[in-house]
């Protein structure tokens, strides 16, 4: 029987569209659920702030009845007028193993981009770049942090098949904080902190750190401008993201630091909620809350999620007092591991960091490019 699709209009339709996953993942270890209820919201523009400067359409596949697969396409339209390319965003693809499926899904998504007037399509890609982006390529056997993807392996070679060639990569690393790195991170920390005058903010509760939540959007604005993928956060969007992520961070893994009177730079930690996700399955409520609560006190790996200075300071080492000052927390608590949450692999600044660290490179995710 042939494929049919079907384009997301309804309540009903969305919710087929977001469960979809949890079946073509059943029984994955390395597979961490989104919460159901926040995926759902990002398809609808009276929910989603980034309909505010995006066209999105997503559709479903059925094969027998069934529904097997499914994709969306974005036209993110601030994000063209950066780059003066008129390029699509395939989103969200997920499929059974079936090259007619996959087929039918991107040949509906391209069809729609070339009505739209695009010249091409890359992705996976959301939104905007707190959005899920990037398709797993490599680490097929380890567990999925939060803040990044999963994928089966059979996901990429379809893609390729279909026209598709490499546009960025990013990779993934574990770092182990052994005694030997610590301290080495806490004397250069201090050296910099002294000769610059940087001064550390520390949180211990979510009202403290709330206050701060737009100076950090603002920050990431500064320091991620010329990134792939990035647009500004509007004042919109910054509300819809402290609601999402900022109010579930544990306050204590967030550091912030000073430099001449200014907030110049952040880091986001947070104690890795895989495990606890994947018994939550979909929804905190009404049990998937306990789990969390518990996991969001730290056990053993730390998610590095989000890092952040400003250009004007980052000749000042600002980030290696941050990364000194959120290992201080993670040894305090008996933490030993640190799962980087993707860095482009061009980005080799940030990846020379690692080099004191006992680390491995274990995960790589990648978007795609097809002009049409």
């Amino acid at each position: 029987m042939s494929i049919q699709i079907k384009e997301v209009k309804t309540r009903s339709d969305a919710k087929q569209f977001v469960n979809l996953p949890f079946g073509i993942y059943k029984g994955n270890k390395f597979w961490v659920p989104p919460l159901k209820a926040g995926e759902l919201k990002s398809l609808f523009p009276e929910t989603n702030p980034a309909f505010d400067f995006c066209k999105a359409k997503f559709w479903l596949a059925f094969k027998d009845g069934k529904c097997v697969g499914r994709i969306g396409c974005i036209i993110n339209e601030e994000y063209n007028k950066k780059t003066s390319e008129k390029m699509a965003r395939f989103s969200r693809l997920e499929f059974f193993d079936n090259a007619d499926v996959v087929s039918k899904l991107i040949s509906t998504a391209e069809a729609w981009a070339k009505q739209q007037g695009m010249i091409g399509i890359h992705g996976p890609l959301g939104f905007a770049n707190l959005d899920t982006q990037g398709m797993l390529v490599e680490g097929f056997d380890h567990l999925q942090s939060i803040g990044s993807v999963y994928h089966h392996a059979y996901y990429h070679p379809h893609l390729e098949k279909l026209g598709y060639s490499k546009e960025n990569d990013w990779v993934e690393f574990r770092l182990t904080v052994g005694e030997a790195a610590f301290e080495k991170a806490n004397r250069g920390a201090a050296l910099i902190q002294k000769r610059y005058g940087i001064e550390v903010l520390h949180f211990t509760k979510m009202a403290e750190l709330l206050p701060h939540s737009d100076t950090i959007f603002n920050i990431l604005n500064d320091a991620f401008s010329e990134l792939p993928y990035v647009v500004a956060f509007t004042p919109r969007m910054m509300a819809f993201y402290k609601e999402k992520y900022i109010k579930l961070l544990n306050p204590e893994f967030v550091k912030m630091v000073k430099h001449k009177g200014e907030l110049v730079g952040f880091i986001i930690g947070l104690p890795s909620l895989s495990e606890a996700m994947q018994r939550a399955n979909g929804s905190l409520f009404p049990f998937g809350f306990l789990p969390v609560m518990k996991a969001l006190k730290g056990k053993d790996v730390m998610d590095q999620m989000l890092t952040g200075v400003k250009k004007e300071s980052q000749s000042t080492g600002a980030g290696v007092i941050l990364m000194s000052e959120i290992q201080k927390v993670m040894i305090a608590k008996g933490m030993k591991f640190i799962e980087t949450t993707g860095i482009f692999e061009t980005n080799q600044n940030a990846i020379s960091n690692w080099k004191n660290y006992e680390h491995i490179q274990h995960k790589r995710k990648r978007t795609y490019r097809k002009m049409f």
